[in-house]
């Protein structure tokens, strides 16, 4: 039999692994276009020339090509729809995907069909000096929450309490919004626009009512107009602050609220004209006033949860992203996997900034592996570098490193974990705290 020639924008040798455990994997192959390192751990992000080199690579091929894929948020996300249209493979429109990833056109569109369960929203330019009035007569007052048009991750996102807590915000944002504003820009102008959107460019922000609770995503895909969810996911933060500490699976939210999410989801992507493609949306339940608020939508699946579906169902689920790709419905398993419950936590630091002076030995990160097994560490950093030089963080603190577990329970999750953090030994010198 033929193999099927699959193309994966920014693949490294990490996810060629995940990819060649999938079901049917023996009748694909898989081949990297973009250097994975133009798209992890970096904050430039030249996409008009990334997506040219991408087409030349691909023109190139002598054999068919028979998916495009990718994993992770901007800049590959929206890279794809362009490159899918080029060579005539399976993903969603990009006028469909940006009703998702821009911001502001994404409330807009939830508005229409779900505007109980989207909080309050303004866009504003950061670059005004009458922005935060502007958001006043808007309706938003003290506190809300400002975040770029277009981010990554959850990079300049920053809660404001104050006129001097915006002023520090849009600061941040003018020195750095550019970034990602230029690339997704050009993104924007290959795509049919409503008049309210275009004006609405890359370099524009969002002012936010502030919403909360128990925040969990909810995985999902698109096949042929049928929306379908297979998992929960949750999103544990570290106290009074808004870094996350772990993701969970499965989540252990009250199946009410489970299924209430999932209505929201079907409704919101059906009429967003979402198809053929995945996604995951982020939601909160306020558990005081037993609301559900509806936080974002990403046009992929979650590389974060890809490990922790593979532990609990045994498959990661970048399966959902290949099966679209090739034109069938996913082959996703349920609860077929070596544990009950997985996580993926976050060990980080709370610091303004600081160098790093040592990191966890080779031997070290072995022996916590063998001592918890089905455990995987991650190291994001390395001694002498520093802190604030780390891509892609949160405005509060610093992830030094990544850690997977599986246990039969939660509570045997978080304890397995607490235990292997106290032996992850980093040092630091130049601490600004």
């Amino acid at each position: 039999m033929t193999q099927r020639n699959i193309f994966v924008v920014g693949l490294n040798e990490f996810n060629r692994q995940r990819l060649q455990q999938l079901r049917g994997a023996s009748e694909y192959r898989f081949h990297g276009v973009i250097d994975p390192a133009e798209v992890y751990d970096t904050e430039v992000f030249p996409i008009e020339d990334m997506v040219r080199r991408a087409d030349d690579t691909l023109k190139a091929f002598g054999e068919p090509i028979d998916a495009i894929i990718g994993y992770m948020d901007f800049p590959v996300s929206t890279m794809l729809p362009i490159l899918c249209n080029r060579f005539g493979t399976r993903t969603t429109s990009l006028e469909s995907l940006l009703r998702c990833e821009h911001k502001y056109w994404s409330r807009l569109t939830q508005r229409e069909v779900i505007g109980n369960y989207i909080p309050r929203f303004t866009a504003f330019d950061p670059f005004d000096e009458q922005a935060l009035s502007k958001i006043g007569e808007a309706g938003l007052y003290f506190p809300f929450f400002v975040k770029p048009i277009k981010s990554s991750g959850s990079r300049l996102g920053f809660r404001i309490d104050s006129p001097e807590d915006f002023q520090l915000a849009t600061t941040r944002l003018r020195e750095d919004i550019g970034l990602i504003s230029e690339p997704f820009n050009y993104v924007l102008e290959q795509a049919s626009l409503p008049e309210e959107v275009r004006a609405v460019d890359g370099g524009y922000c969002m002012a936010e009512e502030i919403i909360g609770g128990w925040q969990c995503t909810v995985e999902g895909y698109v096949f042929e107009g049928e929306v379908v969810s297979y998992g929960i996911v949750d999103s544990i933060r570290y106290p009074q602050v808004l870094s996350f500490f772990y993701y969970r699976y499965p989540s252990l939210l009250p199946e009410a609220i489970q299924a209430r999410m999932l209505d929201l989801t079907q409704t919101v992507m059906a009429h967003i004209g979402y198809d053929n493609a995945a996604f995951n949306i982020e939601f909160f339940w306020d558990e005081v006033q037993n609301r559900v608020w509806l936080l974002e939508i990403n046009t992929r699946i979650s590389q974060s949860h890809c490990d922790l579906f593979a532990k609990v169902d045994g498959v990661s689920h970048q399966q959902v992203t290949v099966d679209l790709a090739l034109g069938q419905r996913p082959d996703m398993p349920h609860r077929e996997g070596d544990f009950a419950v997985a996580a993926k936590f976050f060990y980080r630091v709370f610091f303004v900034d600081a160098t790093v002076t040592r990191v966890p030995s080779e031997r070290e990160i072995e022996t916590l592996q063998q001592d918890f097994p089905g455990t995987y560490i991650a190291l994001q950093v390395e001694a002498g570098q520093r802190l604030s030089a780390l891509p892609e963080q949160d405005s509060y603190s610093f992830a030094l490193a990544y850690v997977w577990m599986g246990a039969d329970t939660a509570e045997a999750l978080e304890n397995n974990y607490a235990q292997l953090a106290e032996r992850l030994t980093f040092e630091f010198t130049d601490i600004i705290g």
